[in-house]
């Protein structure tokens, strides 16, 4: 390798360096803020905005309403629990049995199965971009940690609940609220909270306001799902009211 080369390889180890300092630095800054500041927008938000308009979609705009949890109904965070993580307040941010019974799915079928929980949607939310990669995961993974090391269980829930897609455009429990149902998250019922968490896993493809038989079928196991875990009394048992 010439003199030249060796000293263009070590300038770029040294940029990409001060790059991922700096992108750290960005992000542990920010799980220190939004540990009790507003969230005003998440990465995803970003993402969507920008490919709207790079597609020639000016219309798009990627909207959230910030409420706190007091503003929102105690069925709603059971509801995204309930469907996405019933786990979520015993764990430290990954479900170990959850990931195992997926990587032995994966391994058998071609429908892929993720086993993310809501401190991990969070994190990818909020930080990093859509899709499925291994350096994605990773980061992910470190994000996590870093939220449930300085946040409490009830921070996560309240920041997930804010910036979740609900629909095309439609980020936050409070925006969703009043676009689907017309009423603010304080007031959604168990039935509501449970068909907005149906959406959950393919917002673009599944709609709360045309809802298909599956995602009507998937709000009644919600249902039950949070009657079975105690209803009301479990967000009060585990102070995530």
């Amino acid at each position: 390798m010439s003199k030249a080369r060796g000293s263009l390889f070590a300038r770029l180890r040294r940029l990409l360096l001060r790059t991922f300092l700096i992108v750290a630095g960005v992000w542990l800054a920010g799980i220190l803020l939004f540990s009790f500041m507003p969230v005003p927008f998440s990465a995803v938000m970003v993402e969507r905005q920008f490919s709207a308009w790079f597609s020639g979609d000016f219309s798009y705009v990627a909207h959230s309403d910030w409420v706190s949890m007091d503003e929102i109904s105690p069925w709603m965070g059971l509801a995204v629990i309930a469907a996405e993580d019933q786990k979520f307040p015993e764990h430290w941010g990954f479900d170990m049995a959850a990931i195992q019974k997926a990587v032995s799915h994966n391994e058998r079928s071609s429908r892929i199965r993720g086993a993310s929980t809501l401190s991990q949607q969070t994190a990818k939310n909020l930080f990093l971009w859509d899709g499925r990669s291994w350096l994605r995961k990773g980061l992910e993974a470190g994000l996590t940690l870093g939220i449930e090391t300085v946040w409490s269980k009830r921070r996560i829930l309240t920041v997930y609940l804010n910036i979740a897609e609900f629909g095309e455009g439609v980020f936050g429990v409070e925006e969703a609220s009043q676009r689907y149902f017309n009423k603010p998250a304080r007031r959604l019922s168990a039935s509501e909270a449970a068909l907005l968490a149906a959406v959950l896993p393919n917002p673009i493809r599944f709609k709360v306001s045309a809802p298909s038989g599956y995602v009507r079928t998937r709000q009644q196991w919600i249902l039950r799902q949070m009657r079975q875990l105690g209803g009301e009394s479990f967000m009060a048992q585990h102070a995530l009211r």
